[in-house]
């Protein structure tokens, strides 16, 4: 965060006990839940489909208002407003870029760039698809660090400097380099088979209206770990593990 974003003290998200485990921070303001893959942040079309946010609001029997969202196919840190002041608060906050999101993305090939920005602008071309225009695109700015390489694939740390509809997503597949187990965007062949969409937010840095910056961390889930350790230990294709 720069000056004008910064707090006098700082907290840490803690996780609670097992019957509250997806319950990563909360203070009388925000929320923040570490968020499974394959569970959509907010309703979709079909009500009958499970959300995130209906199933909070149904245990909790509390108003919550969406701040951000994440990919359905995407785990690791949300948050949630519990108060419409909380939720003015961190809409500003988005709007000045004084909240900080950092991803880890195991992407397909080997990346030769230790880190990298990528600048290229996104819009919508229908059917929920979003890719880079450069005449008609909104500004997007993603940057990347690599933390490993490894037998094809690259793990990569990845921090969004815009929040554009499947933003990461589009940025990797622009520079050859998908997301692994993304079929939407990358060719579909190599991608087949892989348990989930390798892309976790694993760390948000924002400021309660407490008066506090608040860091909440999420670790890796199995899902993403298991994938991780068959390609390191050479246990046979990553994709094993999808049946």
């Amino acid at each position: 965060m720069d000056g004008t974003c910064a707090l006098s003290s700082r907290g840490n998200g803690v996780s609670r006990d097992v019957s509250q485990h997806m319950i990563l921070f909360e203070d009388d303001h925000i929320l923040a839940v570490d968020k499974p893959e394959g569970l959509a942040s907010i309703p979709e079309r079909n009500h009958e489909i499970p959300s995130l946010l209906r199933k909070l609001t149904d245990e909790r029997g509390q108003r919550l208002f969406v701040v951000h969202r994440l990919d359905k196919e995407v785990s690791g840190v949300i948050l949630f407003a519990k108060t419409a002041e909380a939720h003015r608060n961190l809409n500003e906050q988005f709007r000045r870029g004084c909240v900080e999101k950092h991803y880890t993305a195991l992407v397909i090939g080997v990346m030769l760039r230790n880190q990298g920005m990528i600048r290229r602008p996104i819009r919508e071309f229908g059917s929920g698809r979003m890719g880079v225009d450069q005449r008609r695109g909104k500004p997007a700015q993603t940057a990347y660090d690599v933390e490993e390489r490894l037998d094809g694939f690259t793990l990569l740390r990845v921090t969004p400097r815009t929040g554009r509809r499947h933003q990461i997503r589009v940025h990797l597949f622009s520079i050859g380099h998908p997301v692994a187990g993304d079929p939407r965007y990358g060719e579909r062949s190599p991608q087949l088979g892989l348990p989930r969409l390798m892309l976790h937010a694993t760390r948000v840095r924002f400021g309660s209206p407490s008066g506090i910056e608040v860091t909440v961390d999420s670790p890796l889930p199995p899902t993403f770990t298991s994938v991780l350790d068959r390609i390191r230990f050479g246990h046979g294709d990553a994709s094993d593990d999808a049946d």
